[in-house]
């Protein structure tokens, strides 16, 4: 990196720091305010906070190496800004009512104890030891490729890219909670969409133009692939992709705490429909680059090791100085914002879920206290689990889509079934949620040890099944459970039931929902599903 890329990153750093510090400034007497900013977020940090939150190193190692491997078949998962509109539409208004900070907080109000105990165990084993680790991991080795240094000192420079993003991150999510998170995030996404269409544009240009892209990508610019294909078959990828998003983007407390720190219903909803909007836009910042990338290896106009290389590679040989500063702020930026979300929510869902669970006696700033303190050990181990992750990262990568659909079904099965039908009970619930984690697990198990099942025998057919199609049928063994012990076990009372329901939601809790949008809310939320549709109709 030239000198001006070096200065363009020392004052990105700079005006990080005094966001941070603004946001440490802020009194926080309690745990609203240092977990969700005091509920009284706008809907441009919400939009802004979902969409730098969703952008992490998956996206800049991930999705645009997908891009260059297999063309635009990862495009339905980032088209899914309908899935967004789904949570400001239809979920807000009962998150809203229930005044909750945690998703497991509202299956315990809708459900019981032990549904939410389930869903906070689960949640914060999978944040630590997949969704951080796997941040921290590609972090490193983006940070190192794209500065270019080998090492520092005799110190493989991976080494000190991951643990300076650990450190620096961790620092301004303990000190400032989720308001620095929020404003930071309002920073931070102007500069990673510019820096990426940098990229993009002079990608094209470098390319020959987008027609020379789509000739190299041939059949791989399509979208629809057959029923049979086996990494992306069709029914797989419309439905269970469908499946995945809706749980990532309506039931994850990784994003959800997002929408539940705006200050009303309407501020919650425009900021899904902020992010609706923004989340059309990874195709093209990250996965288009990755074709790109390709394309220009094709011609032998870049260098590029593995598909995984991709952004990255386009970086290096692409952009001159100043312009590569720019550029790689942005990455920081998608780092950082991702991390810092995932640290937050983590220390959420133990400071709400586990410690005031059993200590409801203490006072709001003695949860302030802890919520720093469990921000702080997540840290650590994030820390501690960059060795870990090095030595099974392959392992690990190439299995965490995998594990993403087991969980995701009978997760999304609870919630859906739960807010549209009163009829569901409280054990139904948890039967839904434990049978489909322990067949999720069984099956997870199976491709581990896939090589050493019998070829012929029933367990390497279930292995076989392609992961998409899968996820679909447990979901809709998920749901038949729950169906079929609702039949059999005590209903919910109606004082239980009220208001997370859509029949059990009072006139009052009607009318309030009614009145928080107009037709604006509807326009935008048309357009972004126009949006969609012309693109299926392009890449179809």
């Amino acid at each position: 990196m030239a000198l001006i890329d070096w200065i363009i990153v020392a004052l990105f750093f700079i005006a990080l720091a005094a966001i941070v510090i603004w946001a440490v400034r802020q009194k926080e007497e309690s745990s609203a305010d240092y977990f969700l900013a005091g509920r009284k977020a706008k809907w441009w940090a919400v939009g802004s906070s979902i969409f730098s939150s969703n952008i992490g190193s998956e996206h800049l190692v991930g999705l645009a190496g997908a891009g260059a491997a297999s063309g635009m078949a990862m495009a339905h998962w980032e088209m899914q800004g309908w899935l967004i509109l789904v949570l400001g539409w239809v979920f807000v208004p009962f998150y809203e009512r229930a005044k909750v900070f945690t998703m497991p907080e509202f299956l315990e109000k809708r459900y019981n104890k032990q549904s939410r105990t389930f869903l906070s165990v689960i949640s914060l084993i999978s944040y630590v030891l997949t969704k951080i680790s796997v941040t921290v991991f590609t972090g490193g080795i983006v940070l190192k490729t794209v500065l270019g240094i080998d090492s520092i000192w005799g110190i493989d420079f991976f080494w000190i890219g991951a643990i300076l993003l650990v450190l620096v991150t961790g620092i301004y999510s303990i000190l400032g909670g989720m308001k620095a998170i929020l404003y930071t995030s309002v920073f931070q996404t102007p500069i990673l969409i510019i820096g990426s269409l940098i990229i993009v544009t002079l990608g094209i240009i470098k390319a020959g133009g987008w027609s020379e892209i789509e000739l190299t990508m041939g059949d791989k610019m399509h979208l629809i692939r057959s029923a049979s294909d086996g990494a992306f078959p069709w029914p797989g990828v419309i439905f269970g992709s469908a499946i995945i998003g809706f749980w990532y983007w309506c039931t994850d407390q990784f994003i959800v705490q997002r929408t539940l720190s705006a200050a009303n219903e309407r501020e919650a909803r425009r900021g899904s429909i902020l992010g609706g909007y923004l989340k059309l836009l990874p195709v093209f910042l990250f996965l288009v680059p990755g074709m790109i990338a390709y394309t220009l290896s094709q011609k032998g106009l870049i260098v590029m090791e593995n598909t995984d290389a991709a952004y990255p590679s386009l970086i290096k040989s692409l952009l001159p100085a100043g312009i590569k500063g720019l550029v790689i702020i942005g990455v920081f930026a998608a780092l950082m914002s991702s991390l810092a979300s995932k640290f937050n929510s983590s220390a959420t869902l133990f400071t709400v879920d586990f410690y005031k669970k059993y200590r409801p006696e203490v006072s709001e700033k003695h949860l302030v206290k802890v919520g720093r303190w469990a921000t702080f050990v997540i840290v650590i181990l994030g820390l501690i689990w960059i060795p870990v992750m090095k030595s099974i990262a392959d392992v690990l990568y190439e299995y965490l889509q995998n594990v993403q659909s087991l969980i995701a079904p009978s997760i999304a099965v609870v919630f859906l079934l739960g807010i549209f039908s009163r009829k569901i009970t409280p054990a139904a619930g948890f039967a839904g949620l434990i049978s489909g984690f322990i067949v999720g697990m069984a099956r997870l198990s199976l491709l581990i040890f896939h090589d050493s099942l019998p070829e012929d025998g029933i367990l390497a057919q279930i292995a076989a099944i392609n992961w998409l199609y899968f996820c679909i049928y447990l979901f809709i063994f998920s749901a038949a459970v729950v169906i079929g012990v609702s039949f059999f076990t005590k209903k919910p009372t109606e004082e239980q039931l009220q208001g997370l329901t859509f029949a059990s939601a009072s006139d009052e809790q009607k009318a309030a929902t009614r009145a928080s949008w107009n037709y604006w809310d509807v326009f935008h939320t048309v357009m972004i599903l126009g949006l969609i549709i012309a693109f299926y109709a392009y890449f179809w």
